[in-house]
């Protein structure tokens, strides 16, 4: 069931991506600082951009959603806004009614994060939910197989075991309606603790990418915590379209504000924070092959 939403402005930037060999940087964002310094690195780049909340951020404040539709909106290149790792059913039904200013859907995709229910439960809740995204005109993605760990503001599943995305898999979620698929081959939220400690199984990535393709659904990459710029590049070889970054992003701005919160005034803080993490997207931009795409 290849997708219905052409027009959707995520599936637009990620089938742009595979058509192009590149990845997109998926951006997750806690704070008015990383959506500002992302948006800063896309327009400085001119690349395609794609913000990425979880659902903490609904539930802290919809303002900050509100934040990120408007700022997506007012850029000088393509910015969609995803919700990453939607986990409970009722959430999901709630953000996927919310407007930005001109009346489109805030979130131009949703993950729709089964993955802590057995199979059957996963495909079973995955489709219903697609199904009431796709009537909205909001694009979804979803895990098949378990991506192990978790990270701020999502779900750890280190109770549950991991497991590897299979072939058959990826034709049981591309026949939910999906638009994007987020597959585990190795890949773990949260820290590897050593590069050393990443072991990616890239043959199984390969043939994900090529059931993928027959139903037209995009890969996106989780798990990018310790990536050097070479396994971000084996991994868009074999069809990554958009690429989740969070530490990689965001490492420097986390030891500016430890080191100097209290010892410099808040504006300065704001500001040399934003500049450190618009630093780090644009040096990604640049290894991902995005820059100069939008």
């Amino acid at each position: 069931m290849p997708s219905t939403l052409p027009n959707n402005r995520a599936v637009k930037m990620l089938n742009a991506a595979a058509e192009g060999k590149y990845g997109v940087l998926g951006v997750v964002s806690y704070n008015m600082e990383t959506i500002i310094a992302s948006i800063r690195a896309a327009e400085a780049k001119k690349a395609p951009l794609q913000i990425l909340l979880f659902p903490w951020a609904y539930k802290y404040s919809p303002l900050l959603v509100d934040f990120a539709a408007h700022a997506s909106r007012k850029a000088k290149v393509p910015v969609t806004v995803h919700m990453d790792h939607a986990q409970d059913p009722e959430v999901i039904k709630a953000v996927s009614q919310i407007k930005a200013e001109d009346g489109t859907p805030a979130f131009d995709s949703i993950m729709v994060d089964m993955s802590h229910y057995e199979k059957e439960e996963n495909l079973a809740k995955t489709k219903e939910l697609v199904a009431l995204c796709r009537e909205r005109g909001i694009a979804t993605e979803a895990e098949p197989g378990r991506i192990e760990g978790g990270e701020d503001g999502v779900k750890d599943t280190a109770e549950l075991e991991g497991m590897m995305t299979t072939a058959e898999e990826v034709d049981d979620f591309v026949a939910t309606g999906i638009d994007f698929l987020a597959p585990a081959f190795g890949n773990v939220h949260g820290d590897y603790y050593g590069v050393e400690n990443i072991h990616l199984d890239y043959d199984r990535l390969a043939s994900i990418q090529k059931k993928a393709q027959e139903g037209k659904v995009q890969i996106v990459l989780h798990g990018t915590n310790e990536f050097p710029p070479e396994i971000m590049a084996k991994c868009i070889e074999r069809g990554v379209t958009r690429v989740n970054v969070n530490k990689l992003v965001l490492s420097d701005y986390n030891a500016y504000v430890a080191e100097h919160t209290g010892k410099v005034p808040l504006t300065e803080l704001l500001e040399r924070g934003t500049e450190l993490i618009q630093k780090q997207c644009e040096e990604w931009m640049d290894h991902l092959g995005c820059s100069g795409k939008a």
